[in-house]
């Protein structure tokens, strides 16, 4: 439950704090007071979109924070603990903040986090019913909603199966019937594929070979041009025949360093000189037998492979144009085949689809009527409970029905169109709450069907806006008594303008507007003894201290305290 709750510049609220506590809570106020920001708050706490126009005025920051006592903590442990946050003994503080600029922070037990933890938390924690939410039960989807909470845990543990066997089914049917659609364009997918693999696998190529076979192709062109330049080359370094007694290059070297060795007995620091005379000999002697080696290595017949390396390089060319490069034919080659595979796989693969989906439609049938049972027998009960409800919330000739109607496909949530109908007295036609349920009656509706599910889904806290619009008199006080009992067993918080609903709460707390003459601010009290008595005068007659409006508040207030007895 919501121990406390602490507002700073929220609308007309400059700061207050709300003693919440166990059971039932009343808040009222004058119109303009801002009750209606106490539930905003607890919006915001809950995940609600901020909105910086509700700042106040002049505010940097508007801030709200809640103090939860949790007798469970266990359902919401992992996750606030996943953001950092600790709950201590029990506590788990909750904040959020929203700027006059409009960004927003929030904070789980100490730490920040993001906003959508708020939300994912707050669906543990609270439920809050506003006018729009009344408007909500108006839908198909929160009629079966209500209908599956009150089903409790057999119709829960049948609904994950069956939502288990939909996902899987439908993943199936999908895929079957995408494959019956693409069947021919994946055959011709598959026929071009091969043919393109069978090409790779006769060519083979190699990495790197487009620039090998380039190197191959530059020296076979230019073969005749090599083999004299290397010729030459050889002659010049170490010749086998001289020319015109033209020394080479090894016979240059090795006269300078004769003649460097018969004088270096008069200078030693030729010696070194000579050394490195007598190396560059040798190294041109390896330059020369490496020529030799060179010269012997061409081909003769370079022609012929020259023209067996232009049509390689020619047959890998086309696979270039195609692929994009030698790698990413490669490539292709590889990852080719993985894709032939399961294009070839596909008749076999629609065999076995249309066995899985006959296998999974068959148990998703079973787990459908499986489905619609519980829920058929639960709308029995809920129909009962809730027109009991009804009754003692002053409509005592309306008579609730649930149906619950085969649906033509499948859905993620069963096979059945669930619809709440309301009589609202004899000789009327049950009409869907969709369309036939007043303001009052709809607040009503909800009212009871909550009452009811309460019993079998407890909920840790309950929030009403404005649950009793569009009633009054005897019906007002019959709902302020029905939600004391829901207080029984849930905590409940409710903004009110009505004596015959306040009157029944266990903590009146009220939205107390003032001003200094410039700025109107708003705070909240909690009301006890005389105070509260001035409150419920004021709400039933608009005076606070009319003789004759206390006296009646009194009179309400006893008869509230009966009746919750």
């Amino acid at each position: 439950m919501i121990e406390e709750l602490g507002i700073r510049d929220l609308g007309v609220i400059a700061e207050a704090t709300l003693p919440l506590g166990p059971g039932f809570t009343a808040v009222t106020g004058e119109t303009g007071a801002g009750k209606t920001m106490v539930v905003t708050a607890l919006g915001l706490l809950l995940g609600a979109r901020s909105d910086a126009g509700a700042v106040r005025a002049g505010a940097k920051q508007a801030w709200v924070e809640g103090r939860w006592l949790l007798a469970d903590p266990e359902p919401i442990a992992e996750r606030v603990a996943e953001t950092g946050g600790e709950i201590e003994a029990g506590e788990l503080l909750l904040g959020r903040s929203v700027s006059a600029e409009g960004r927003s922070r929030a904070v789980v037990g100490g730490r920040s986090a993001p906003v959508g933890v708020l939300a994912e938390l707050g669906e543990e924690l609270v439920v809050v019913h506003g006018q729009a939410d009344q408007q909500r039960l108006r839908s198909t989807t929160a009629q079966r909603e209500a209908l599956d909470r009150f089903g409790g845990a057999p119709l829960a543990a049948v609904l994950d199966a069956y939502r288990s066997g939909f996902d899987a089914w439908k993943a199936d049917a999908a895929e079957l019937l995408r494959l019956r659609e693409e069947h021919d364009a994946r055959a011709r997918e598959a026929e071009e594929l091969r043919e393109a693999l069978d090409e790779l696998e006769r060519l083979d190529p190699q990495p790197g070979e487009d620039a090998e076979l380039h190197e191959r192709s530059e020296r076979l062109t230019n073969l005749e041009e090599l083999r004299l330049a290397a010729a030459q080359a050889r002659e010049l370094v170490s010749s086998e025949e001289a020319v015109d007694d033209a020394p080479d290059a090894v016979g240059l070297v090795e006269g300078a360093r004769r003649q460097l060795e018969r004088v270096a007995g008069f200078d030693p620091t030729l010696a070194p000189i000579a050394e490195a005379l007598t190396n560059a000999g040798f190294l041109l002697a390896d330059a020369a037998a490496e020529l030799s080696g060179y010269l012997a290595s061409l081909d003769a017949d370079g022609a012929r492979e020259l023209e067996l390396v232009q049509e390689r390089r020619a047959s890998l060319a086309g696979l270039v144009r195609r692929h994009g490069s030698l790698d990413e034919a490669i490539e292709f080659r590889r990852t080719g085949g993985l894709r032939l595979v399961e294009l070839d796989g596909d008749d076999d693969r629609i065999v076995e689809l249309e066995a899985s989906v006959d296998r999974l439609g068959e148990e998703l049938d079973r787990l459908a009527g499986e489905v619609t049972a519980l829920r058929t027998a639960a709308a029995e009960r809920l129909a009962a409970e809730v027109t009991e409800e009804l009754s003692a919330l002053a409509m005592p000739d309306a008579v609730l029905s649930v149906s619950v109607e085969p649906l033509d496909e499948p859905t993620v949530h069963g096979r059945d169109q669930v619809q709440i109908l309301l009589r609202p007295h004899p000789g009327a036609e049950p009409r869907s709450v969709s369309k036939g349920a007043s303001g009052g009656e709809l607040s009503r509706v909800m009212l009871a069907i909550e009452v009811v599910i309460g019993a079998v889904d407890p909920v840790p806290t309950f929030v009403f806006d404005e649950v009793d619009a569009g009633v009054g008199g005897a019906a007002a006080i019959e709902i302020g008594r029905r939600l004391a009992k829901l207080a029984e067993r849930s905590q409940v918080i409710v903004v009110t303008h009505l004596a015959q609903v306040a009157a029944f709460a266990g903590n009146h707390l009220s939205v107390v507007k003032g001003t200094d003459g410039q700025v109107t601010s708003s705070s909240v009290r909690q009301l006890l003894g005389a105070e509260r008595e001035a409150e419920m005068a004021r709400l039933l007659s608009g005076l606070a201290d009319s003789e004759s409006g206390l006296a009646h508040a009194r009179e309400l207030l006893e008869i509230a305290a009966e009746r919750a007895a």
